[in-house]
């Protein structure tokens, strides 16, 4: 690592690592997983017993490495902390995988397995021709691309090309998503001859769904859709309830009138109906491994996104001040296209906050949600590392149950970051955890297969 250091790194490098609480530092990078921009606090805790007053335990930052504790950003881009988006995307894949083949510790059962359940994906419709890699493998411009070409998913004529189109999509994409999934309900219902009511009665929809940057930097959806009794994955649904029934609803609703958004004409911009695109991939999810669509493929796929946002098409992963960021930035042309069509409808549409999302190509809506019955949660999950890691302290410590206890507490915010040095030794920390995690992960499963 030293040979591709410059000095300045080189020599607070030597300098974190020479010092005399350099363990402690070391310590306290581990428990965060090696965060990449820890945010650092300053300040106390104390441990009575709640009973006699008795002080169990006392805990100053002022012992500590700069006199703070460093604890894990928790940013889920990776773009911003590979180490905690790694760590987010491994609960995305657990929360997917937990409905599809259940998971005891979340009290989901195995059952949901046998539920009828579909992966799709919902596309945004075409707002001018881009650079593809086509099956005849030459594109419109007459080039075969390469799968790495800047080029692919850039507006063939950027003057013609919809920008405005494309970012007004972009920001009502959750309200097409919320049409469809209630109209969803309805194709369902009226497929097994039932009223809403008694749909309702019968059967419940759960999904899991993620959202995905095009090259173009349009939003699509993949969802993971499941039908189950109406009181959740514990209830089996009705048996009018099969996989090729919800996949004829699916294809339904996607091109329903109800399924779209009409976008008003403002000065200078005409009306809009906003709909889901032409294409639509709807597959049924299989238990087991084949060459079809797998629980494991689909956790893994939705996984995989949920730490990704629109800096995979040049955009940047903050919000924008200035458009001279751009420039500062060098943002591609395309994506800098679509950034200056929010910057240019923010005031005709200030309802939406157009530049608030540019950085996002107008997009505002959360990358990963979920029904409430489809499985576990962030928070349960976080909740779950959090109780450990309190268990394995007071045990450390001696302490007794919290119930007993009474703990006093005075944080405040201290900065965030590394220095050069710091940030290099962290990755080092990071890269050991993520193939420790690795290895044990492959050791497991070698251990199931024999």
């Amino acid at each position: 690592m030293a040979d591709t250091l410059d000095p300045t790194t080189l020599g607070d490098l030597l300098r974190v690592a020479s010092a005399p609480d350099f363990d402690r530092w070391q310590d306290q990078i581990r428990r965060t997983g090696g965060c990449a921009q820890p945010v650092h606090l300053a300040g106390w805790s104390l441990t009575r017993d709640k009973n006699s007053g008795q002080v169990l335990h006392t805990y100053s930052t002022q012992d500590e490495p700069g006199g703070r504790l460093r604890i894990a950003c928790g940013n889920r881009r990776a773009s911003r902390c590979q180490p905690c988006a790694y760590l987010y995307a491994g609960d995305a894949y657990r929360l997917v995988r937990a409905g599809l083949s259940g998971d005891d510790a979340m009290n989901i059962p195995a059952a949901v397995r046998e539920r009828p359940r579909v992966f799709a994906t919902l596309t945004a419709p075409s707002f001018g021709p881009v650079h593809n890699i086509p099956d005849a493998g030459r594109c419109r411009c007459g080039t075969r691309h390469s799968e790495d070409d800047p080029a692919l998913g850039t507006a063939l004529d950027p003057a013609t090309y919809d920008y405005a189109g494309a970012v007004l999509f972009n920001n009502h994409a959750g309200e097409l998503w919320h049409r469809f999934i209630n109209r969803l309900r309805r194709e369902l219902a009226a497929a097994a001859g039932l009223t809403q009511k008694a749909f309702k009665e019968s059967a419940r929809l759960s999904f899991n769904k993620v959202a995905e940057f095009q090259k173009r930097g349009a939003i699509h959806f993949h969802a993971v859709i499941r039908i189950d009794g109406s009181e959740g994955p514990d209830t089996l649904p009705p048996r009018w309830a099969t996989t090729e029934l919800l996949t004829d609803a699916i294809r339904a609703a996607r091109k329903h009138p109800y399924t779209t958004v009409t976008v008003p004409a403002v000065d200078g911009q005409p009306a809009r109906t906003l709909c889901w695109g032409k294409k639509l991939d709807v597959r049924p999810i299989t238990a087991f491994d084949s060459d079809d669509i797998t629980e494991q493929k689909v956790a893994a796929y939705v996984a995989k996104y949920a730490t990704k946002a629109a800096e995979t098409t040049g955009a940047l992963d903050r919000r924008i001040g200035e458009l001279a960021e751009l420039d500062q930035e060098r943002v591609p042309d395309h994506a800098r296209r679509l950034i200056r069509a929010c910057w240019d409808l923010d005031p005709l549409y200030p309802d939406r906050k157009l530049w608030a999302w540019a950085h996002m190509l107008g997009f505002r809506g959360h990358f990963l949600t979920k029904s409430r019955r489809y499985s576990s949660t962030f928070t349960e999950r976080r909740q779950v590392r959090a109780d450990y890691r309190a268990a394995e302290q007071r045990r450390t410590l001696g302490l007794p149950e919290p119930d007993t206890t009474l703990v006093l507490a005075d944080w405040r915010y201290a900065g965030h970051g590394h220095t050069p040095g710091e940030s290099a030794l962290a990755a080092t920390i990071a890269e050991d955890i993520r193939i420790n995690r690795e290895t044990a992960r492959e050791a497991m499963a070698l251990g199931e297969v024999v």
